[in-house]
């Protein structure tokens, strides 16, 4: 069974080797027919605390890490807003 893979942006930090990412979807409400946004919060595992808040990542399921923690983060999609501030500096 293939590990599935979501692509969502790091919300905290602040705990030791983890990082909460927030994953959003569209759907259509079943009887509107709108399209709304429904999102949900992951606890992942990031060994070398090198995420930091605003970046958009890529996280994977994995087996369980501790009582929250199910996916582990692959990369970096893009950096986010105070990370590149602090690359100009």
């Amino acid at each position: 069974m293939p590990k599935r893979i979501l692509i969502g942006t790091v919300v905290s930090d602040k705990t030791d080797k983890t990082v909460v990412v927030k994953v959003e979807r569209k759907v259509k409400h079943p009887l509107y027919g709108k399209i709304i946004r429904r999102s949900k919060k992951y606890h992942a595992h990031d060994e070398d605390n090198s995420f930091k808040i605003g970046e958009i990542v890529r996280i994977e399921e994995t087996r369980p890490l501790s009582k929250l923690k199910n996916w582990k983060v692959i990369e970096r999609v893009t950096a986010g807003k105070t990370a590149a501030v602090e690359a100009d500096v």
